[in-house]
């Protein structure tokens, strides 16, 4: 396999972590923003947030096709410049009713722009590097929100509108240049005309793939495991001291931005991105099993399980990323790439929404039987990844 990257895989990464950048100020202020200077309440930021996620959800495999028709570069410089204009609208928002709508059209373009930057990745990377490409863009976007959320500190310090609005307009600029880097000095992916392409129903009749997503998208709750499950175990369950939540949040930011490429690797062809999404089921179920058996232990036996836990979940949450990335590129068929890179993101989202709920409520609240049932809700996805993904395609073959 080659290691040298394209002009114009390195110009994506140069525009990836300039986004990110602002994404990680925006990530770091946007609550505050919306509860202390515009004075909503915490209710009507979690309602915004999941209309949104749910807009976003019904409108991600369509605008996939958009990206396809109109061409990945031309959409995806589109929707970046459609945020831009929605970050900078969120400057204006005084009203419930508004935040919602300002929300719905960015979950629209964030959308759009996720499934154009797939499809960009597929025409510009080698067949053998778009795992790797995709990879190393996260890694970046991991290094850029850090960066940005780092920087946002000086805003939260501070604490007042104007500063929280400049955070916002500065963010809104990250997309403008961002769009900028990608329109110019990128070579153009074509655009595959109607006639000529796929239907634009191919991925949602291609059962196979859809069921893949929907297996992704439970493999997929791990963000919600890391994020919510783990440190509120920690608080309410286990005698370790909290500081050890920030442990194992920096824990799992570090082993992502150190070896995702490298755990990438093998998960280009099908075969070894199915064995990657059984083995991160495999690892996301230890995971509950370590952290149902830390409800049990003291001292420093709590901290080690604890630290083993964070380990199996990060190697398990990267082998998820990157087998679903094979898997995604792999399945579509030629002039598709958008519409199934948006189909793709649905089964993310579905975790996302269900995620929370399910961690919360089965795992944390239930003790160590819900971390077992959670563990085998995960182990089930990822032994049936391989099954589904490698099943012939006499039966699960998409009409086009």
């Amino acid at each position: 396999m080659t290691t040298s990257l394209s002009p114009a895989v390195r110009r994506l990464i140069a525009a990836t972590l300039v986004n990110t950048l602002g994404n990680g100020v925006y990530a770091a202020v946007a609550a505050l923003y919306l509860t202390r200077a515009v004075g909503l309440s915490v209710a009507h930021v979690g309602v915004g947030l999941t209309v949104a996620a749910l807009v976003g959800l019904v409108t991600s495999t369509p605008l996939g096709v958009v990206a396809d028709r109109l061409g990945p570069n031309r959409a995806y410089v589109a929707f970046l410049l459609l945020q831009a204009v929605t970050m900078s609208a969120l400057t204006q928002v005084r009203s419930f009713e508004w935040y919602v709508a300002v929300a719905a059209v960015t979950a629209i373009a964030d959308s759009g722009q996720r499934g154009a930057k797939g499809a960009l990745i597929a025409g510009l990377a080698p067949p053998d590097q778009k795992v790797r490409t995709r990879a190393l863009l996260r890694v970046v976007t991991n290094i850029g929100m850090a960066v940005g959320m780092g920087a946002a500190g000086v805003v939260l310090a501070v604490d007042r509108l104007e500063v929280y609005v400049v955070a916002l307009l500065a963010n809104a600029a990250t997309y403008v240049l961002t769009a900028g880097l990608v329109r110019f000095g990128m070579p153009t992916v074509a655009p595959v005309p109607a006639a000529s392409g796929p239907s634009a129903l191919t991925a949602v009749r291609d059962r196979r793939f859809l069921v893949f997503v929907g297996l992704d998208g439970v493999l997929s709750m791990h963000g919600a495991l890391a994020q919510v499950g783990i440190p509120l175990w920690v608080a309410t369950a286990t005698d370790a001291p909290r500081w050890i939540i920030s442990v194992l949040l920096v824990l799992n930011s570090a082993a992502v931005i150190l070896l995702q490429v490298r755990i990438s690797r093998g998960t280009e062809h099908l075969n070894g991105a199915a064995r990657a999404g059984r083995r991160a089921g495999l690892l996301l179920a230890l995971t509950c099993v370590v952290l149902a058996l830390s409800d049990a232990t003291s001292g420093a036996v709590t901290i080690s399980l604890l630290v083993a836990a964070a380990l199996a979940h990060v190697v398990g949450e990267m082998l998820q990323s990157a087998g679903g990335w094979g898997i995604s590129f792999e399945l579509a068929p030629p002039g598709a790439q958008g519409q199934y890179q948006g189909a793709y993101a649905m089964g993310r989202q579905v975790g996302d929404l269900v995620a929370p709920l399910l961690i919360t409520t089965v795992a944390v609240s239930w003790g160590w039987p819900g971390w077992l049932l959670t563990a085998a809700v995960f182990l089930v996805a990822g032994l049936f990844v391989p099954v589904v993904v490698q099943e012939p395609e006499r039966a699960m073959q998409p009409q086009v």
